[in-house]
């Protein structure tokens, strides 16, 4: 019996998963919005992202930056949102960038169901590139959260700025290694200096041998001449003490103690 119920479960689970991938988007509830509504919401927002771009650029003001009273002004008077002024930069760098813009391409137009996020988004032609113009919503208060403005590129324009930013990773990679490189031979160097440095200090010091012999042989003249003095006093002492005179007798040695 439960295997039944089971099996009975499992079919009309399945039964509602194809006819939900059957449904056809047109048809669909977005949490009280139609595919309509929000197909003629985002046109509402591509234009008023433009109105934007020219209101700034006529009055002189960068979209980026946009003074304060500036933007309450326009949230007051015209329900203008802070997604809004943001996407105006975009769409002015947009147009720095690619041309001016030529046509919303209607059949692009799709709306994407993702957890709690829903997106809808569109794509537009400019001179040079064409661009997808995307609103995000929070899915349960339909609130927008962002819009952005970004441009469509090629399978190879893709493959080609991946290849650019790994070849100037790489580049980088190598450059650090070579600056690492450098630094370790450096290292080799400090020993060498150091060595050097001593060298220097013994060939600047005196030798012994370098001293002339005047200098050496002035210690011990002064030492003679000393001697030479207390023999002198010592014989006069002695003569005097025996009568005799001091060629009678030679003083050959003194001990010092």
């Amino acid at each position: 019996m439960k295997k039944r119920i089971a099996l009975v479960l499992s079919m009309i689970l399945v039964v509602l998963m194809l006819g939900a991938c059957g449904t056809e988007p047109t048809k669909v509830d977005y949490n009280g919005h139609s595919y309509d509504e929000l197909n003629s919401e985002l046109y509402n927002n591509v234009n008023m992202v433009q109105q934007l771009d020219l209101l700034f650029e006529q009055n002189g003001i960068k979209a980026d930056e946009v003074p304060e009273e500036v933007s309450e002004s326009l949230s007051a008077n015209y329900g203008v949102t802070p997604q809004q002024i943001e996407a105006a930069a975009k769409w002015a760098d947009t147009i720095e960038e690619f041309g001016e813009f030529q046509e919303i391409e209607e059949s692009s137009f799709k709306v994407t169901k993702s957890g709690k996020t829903l997106t809808t988004d569109v794509q537009l032609k400019f001179e040079k590139k064409d661009v997808v113009f995307q609103v995000v919503y929070d899915y349960y208060s339909m609130d927008i959260t962002g819009i952005s403005v970004d441009p469509v590129y090629s399978l190879g324009e893709k493959m080609a700025k991946a290849g650019m930013n790994t070849l100037i990773s790489i580049s980088i990679v190598f450059a650090v290694l070579i600056l690492i490189s450098l630094l370790i031979a450096c290292f080799k160097i400090f020993p060498y200096l150091e060595q050097r440095k001593t060298k220097k200090k013994e060939a600047e010091a005196p030798a012994v041998e370098d001293i002339p012999a005047e200098a050496q042989a002035e210690a011990p003249v002064v030492q003679q001449a000393d001697d030479t003095e207390l023999i002198a006093v010592i014989a006069a002492a002695i003569a005097a003490d025996t009568g005799t005179s001091t060629s009678d007798f030679v003083v050959r040695s003194i001990n010092r103690r």
